[in-house]
């Protein structure tokens, strides 16, 4: 046997074998794309194992993330720093080697990647950021920014809806620089896929765009040679980008080969014992010919070799072009301006939605943080999400023609759009936002949530942010959106009050280690005196009364205007209050407890807590005696002040729930 076939062997037992350990994993990917994946990180992966951060070398997504433990099997083969160990403590609490991949957490993983689908759309998102970066960056003989994005998935990720928005896009923006393999294998988790996927994959991607590239794996099981052509062939077209549908045996060479068994369960001893015996292998657990480690050694000394001459290269590039350079390693090291010397950030004056306040706000840091892009799914008009040109920069909108341009037309495709995102920001070198409207949220969710598991601090811009849209309705309106963004970890939500807070709010997401989202409103909002960067701290007093107040008014975004409107009315009766805004929970829950005390006294228990959403994120500031006014049911259609009186938004009823709260 060749060393060729025995790495191939060793990446499909070891994987076998760290399942089976575990009790628990996927060990048909492994057997049957072991060939898929020696023949990319032996001939084509570019990477330094000893710097897997290397910003050009290549990337690859494990979109079928399931398939971890062949990944690992790679990384351990490969030089990555995964020994025997890490192996054997597959799916264990505490390991390097989870489930399924997570960027962060284990070397050499690109991203995080289980839902199915995510890893494609993360691969779009990072074949924009190399076009973006090369347009601006690379110059005749200079190519410093040219290295391909390889994604691996099998069925279920081109059954998820989330694969034909990203590929939508990709072929309409010809990434040639994308290439995607498909692991062909038929089955699923219920069976055979003819059973509910029958389409003709090829056709598909051929009507998207794509190059369409095919592989026979299943009549030759190892064919590395027709791997290679296939992948040759896939990087000489960079008009668009390719799909080498790779037909497979899932569970290959063990005896549930073909079988739904092999999918999501270990193979169990005596099977696990018998497809060793098929492949002639007899080593002991988790170990391996030194000649398969000196084999793949070949292959990382080879990337590091290109990482050695990229750097020379790019010596020789910033000697020619410093300034370009300079720019180009603020991007990389993500280096942001002083924003507390830029010229006008907070300053507002008139009336505004903060929809508007936004804009402004994006526009004035825009032309200061090069690494900006972004855009909305078909909402920039309603958004107000592009960055304008100036006379001194040039932002356009990113295409085929001007990769780069900075501002991101997605389309109609908000899911995949938040996932791009985020593959923009894994990549380095991009500062990403996305745009549409609050309740479209709900789109966008799975992949926001993979953004705080990362901690990706991608910005999402959510405008139209209550019952305040008016007319379009109760389909329209968010309620629930706000609590669902809330409850997800890592993740930071800011609904401000007006000008000087959305600039606040910006300066927080550009500034975090998290994902951020601006909820912001569609009618006008008044700019407060009080107001300012005290909104980083999350909640702050916004309007204060002489000595200890006797209720407390809290509220974020449009319904702080309620709040200062019911203090002034309850002061002509004799009550004091105190109006305090909660632009963002998450900054204020991280602040000391001596300052919450500050602007929440716990002594004070009248309380009222305003929000045009669910009520259940207001609980724990209401306390016992508290009241708070916050949406129950859907919206309906109709103008928006007309909706604000209809479910209570208004100051008199603000008054009267603080008389309540008072009388407790």
């Amino acid at each position: 046997m060749n060393v060729k076939q025995t790495t191939i062997n060793a990446i499909r037992v070891l994987s076998a074998e760290a399942i089976e350990k575990a009790k628990s994993g996927h060990p048909g990917l492994p057997l049957g794309c072991a060939p898929i994946a020696y023949t990319l990180f032996q001939n084509f992966l570019k990477f330094n194992p000893k710097d897997a951060g290397w910003a050009d070398r290549d990337r690859f997504i494990l979109s079928a993330g399931h398939g971890s433990a062949m990944y690992y099997s790679l990384l351990h083969l490969y030089g990555f720093g995964l020994d025997k160990e890490d192996l054997a403590s597959f799916r264990q609490f505490g390991s390097k080697t989870p489930g399924h991949p997570e960027f962060g957490h284990t070397y050499g993983i690109e991203t995080t990647t289980g839902p199915l689908g995510q890893g494609i759309a993360n691969g779009v998102g990072m074949a924009i950021a190399e076009a973006n970066l090369a347009a601006r960056f690379n110059r005749p003989d200079f190519p410093i920014v040219d290295h391909y994005t390889y994604v691996l998935c099998g069925d279920g990720c081109l059954e998820e809806g989330i694969s034909y928005e990203a590929c939508s896009f990709a072929g309409t923006h010809k990434l040639g620089k994308l290439i995607l393999i498909y692991d062909d294998n038929d089955i699923t988790i219920e069976g055979d896929t003819d059973i509910t996927f029958k389409e003709h994959v090829g056709a598909r991607f051929a009507a998207q765009n794509w190059q369409v590239l095919r592989v026979d794996l299943a009549s030759k099981p190892d064919d590395v040679d027709a791997l290679a052509a296939a992948i040759e062939q896939a990087k000489a077209r960079t008009d668009k980008p390719s799909i080498i549908i790779c037909k497979t045996h899932i569970g290959q060479y063990s005896p549930l080969q073909d079988s739904a068994k092999s999918h999501g369960a270990p193979l169990g001893k005596d099977n696990l014992e018998k497809t060793k015996a098929k492949l002639g292998w007899e080593y002991p657990p988790f170990e391996c010919p030194q000649e398969v480690y000196d084999h793949c050694a070949e292959a990382a000394a080879a990337g590091k070799a290109k990482q050695e001459a990229w750097e020379a290269t790019f010596a020789r590039y910033e000697a020619t072009y410093p300034e370009l350079a300079a720019e180009y390693k603020r991007m990389m090291k993500g280096e942001l301006p002083d924003f507390d010397s830029m010229e006008g950030l907070y300053d507002f004056e008139k009336p505004m939605a903060t929809r508007q306040t936004s804009a402004k706000v994006l526009n004035t840091i825009a032309k200061e943080i090069p690494m900006l892009i972004g855009g909305s799914a078909d909402l920039t008009p309603s958004n107000l999400s592009d960055m304008k040109d100036t006379d001194t920069v040039s932002f356009g909108a990113f295409a085929p023609d001007n990769f780069a341009g900075r501002n991101v037309r997605f389309g109609i495709r908000e899911h995949a759009m938040a996932a791009m995102a985020n593959g923009m920001q894994l990549h380095g070198g991009m500062q990403a936002y996305c745009a549409t409207f609050f309740v479209f949220a709900d789109y966008c969710k799975p992949s926001m949530r993979l953004a705080a598991l990362m901690g990706l601090p991608v910005i999402y811009i959510m405008t139209h942010d209550s019952i305040g849209v008016g007319e379009d309705g109760p389909t329209h309106q968010p309620i629930e959106q706000l609590i669902m963004l809330r409850s997800i970890p890592g993740m930071k939500v800011f609904r401000p009050a007006d000008g000087k807070e959305t600039a606040a709010a910006w300066v927080s997401a550009l500034t975090g280690k998290q994902p951020t989202v601006l909820a912001l409103t569609r009618q006008n909002m008044p700019q407060y005196a009080g107001s300012g960067k005290a909104a980083l701290k999350g909640g702050y007093v916004l309007e204060d009364c002489e000595g200890t107040p006797d209720v407390l008014l809290i509220a974020s975004g449009s319904e702080v205007e309620l709040c200062v409107k019911a203090k002034a009315m309850l002061l002509e009766e004799g009550v004091k209050a105190r109006v305090v805004s909660m632009p963002c929970i998450e900054e204020f829950e991280k602040q000391s407890e001596e300052y919450k005390q500050s602007v929440l006294p716990k002594e004070i228990k009248a309380r009222v807590c305003v929000e045009a959403g669910s009520p259940y994120s207001w609980y724990r500031y209401a306390g016992d005696n508290g009241e708070v006014i916050a949406m129950e049911t859907f919206g309906a259609s109709a103008p928006a002040a007309t909706l604000f009186t209809h479910f209570g938004f208004t100051a008199e009823n603000v008054v009267a729930k603080a008389k309540a709260s008072l009388a407790k």
